[in-house]
């Protein structure tokens, strides 16, 4: 994982982990999560936005090929020649490979005229398929939206919370037109009115048990937040947003 103000953004497989498990908690899926706490203290995309984000491909059913393919792309896809990661697809005629996120492999969807004649799993290494399956989970591909809704509030938000002129910050420039600059996810609280915590995804009867020193894990954690912010707050280039506000 990043540490805090990196201007590099996490490996895709991480994000699609993390999405996978918020997702497996509002669904209740497992009984234990275990935790760091400095993991515990990040600010995360709301559930509503995962809830609103995530459908399901079934075998059988019609699909628009045009229409999913803008749906993707606004999801946060990226579309490639071969897909070989999560938040991949690549369109060759009737035949769609996709890697979901939080998904463990890609899969290989058919389509007879508008209809999904089967959906198969695949191998990145041999592209080769492996078993059919009956449906495909997509959650979204970033954790935070990319439509011109959301750019234009993360324009807004960045605006009011930052002085002097935007258009000399780079990413202010490059989510106006139209990219996703390295490290973007340190700006999750522009892309939303309110983010989340870890405990907004679990069960308010969940029994949260601690383990070790948490406050003296809290308080080092804090304390080299605070030293890279200082740091990196030394880059005109770089406008960050407070430790207070992503933790």
């Amino acid at each position: 994982e990043t540490l805090p103000y990196d201007q590099i953004s996490p490996h895709q497989d991480l994000v699609s982990d993390r999405l996978a498990t918020l997702y497996q908690l509002t669904q209740r899926a497992f009984d234990l999560v275990v935790v760091p706490v400095t993991t515990a203290l990040y600010r995360l995309t709301p559930a509503q936005y995962l809830a609103a984000r995530t459908f399901f491909l079934k075998q059988g059913e019609r699909l628009d090929l045009e229409r999913f393919r803008a749906q993707l792309t606004l999801a946060g896809y990226s579309h490639v020649s071969q897909v070989v990661a999560p938040g991949e697809y690549c369109v060759r005629g009737g035949l769609i490979d996709l890697f979901p996120m939080g998904s463990a492999v890609p899969y290989r969807i058919d389509l007879e005229d508008r209809d999904i004649e089967s959906l198969r799993t695949f191998d990145v290494d041999t592209q080769r398929t492996i078993y059919k399956v009956n449906e495909v989970r997509l959650l979204p591909g970033r954790e935070f939206p990319l439509d011109d809704d959301a750019r234009a509030l993360f324009r807004r938000r960045f605006r009011e919370r930052f002085e002097g002129d935007p258009s000399k910050r780079e990413v202010y420039k490059a989510i106006g037109r139209g990219g996703v600059p390295a490290g973007i996810e340190y700006y999750l609280p522009l892309f939303f009115e309110q983010t989340a915590v870890l405990t907004d995804y679990i069960p308010a009867e969940t029994l949260v048990c601690l383990h070790g020193d948490i406050a003296a894990a809290i308080g080092r954690f804090q304390d080299d937040t605070k030293a890279r912010y200082v740091l990196m707050r030394g880059d005109p280039d770089r406008p960050l947003l407070e430790p207070g506000e992503l933790f």
